[in-house]
């Protein structure tokens, strides 16, 4: 058996990280179905390829909370986090090898990072853009993107207001950013408070004037 290890949502300011790993005994299918990094999909091909993936493959999944992003950037061990998650899907999966798209700039370092918390006998192949070159981590690329954007529309379902992508640099995200720290005083739920643009964010609404944020996002009314 091989697997695939991939996330979805490493960089965004709001919502959580989600990593995937899809397991099969021939990756044939996958190729078969054309599988493709997710993010040269559509949502809709996405939906319909991760509904294909599921009836061939074993999935496991971990949902990586934005409190323990938090407290993983505050000690600048990020890449370390990703790497305990990527060796609890292989510990969980024990396939005879395993394809990772590598988190860390040095890939050797990412992949001992992943090696020494494995408990299995895996042989680990460790790539930068593996989701670009092996179906078997495009398929989990595709798992983990849909499921972290089926969790982004709960979200947006539970604030009852559009919060786009969760990316810094989607206008959506960052005008439902700045409008909850001026109407509510605080950051949003499910916001990474360590991430840069975060704290800006919170630091110049906080300190602006209602009124002058108001002209600038052409706002009439009383913000309450």
């Amino acid at each position: 058996m091989i697997c695939g290890i991939d996330e979805a949502g490493r960089g965004p300011i709001i919502g959580p990280m989600v990593v995937a790993a899809v397991a099969v005994s021939d990756d044939s299918l996958l190729r078969y179905l054309n599988v493709k990094d997710s993010k040269k999909l559509k949502p809709s091909k996405r939906s319909e390829l991760a509904d294909a993936i599921r009836k061939i493959a074993r999935i496991e999944t971990i949902v990586i909370d934005v409190d323990e992003i938090d407290r993983a950037v505050e000690i600048h061990c990020l890449n370390e986090l990703e790497a305990e998650k990527f060796s609890e899907l292989i510990n969980r999966l024990r396939p005879q090898r395993a394809y990772v798209d590598a988190a860390d700039t040095d890939l050797e370092r990412f992949g001992k990072m992943i090696s020494k918390r494995l408990v299995c006998s895996t042989e680990l192949i460790c790539e930068h853009k593996a989701d670009e070159t092996y179906s078997i981590v495009s398929a989990a690329s595709i798992i983990a993107k849909t499921m972290r954007d089926d969790m982004m529309k709960n979200i947006e379902r539970e604030l009852n207001r559009p919060i786009g992508s969760g990316y810094p640099s989607d206008p959506t995200t960052r005008a439902f950013l700045d409008e909850w720290v001026i109407t509510k005083g605080e950051l949003p739920p499910y916001t990474r408070r360590s991430w840069t643009p975060a704290k800006k964010a919170f630091a110049t609404v906080k300190n602006s004037k209602i009124d002058e944020w108001m002209d600038k996002n052409d706002i009439e009314g009383t913000v309450e």
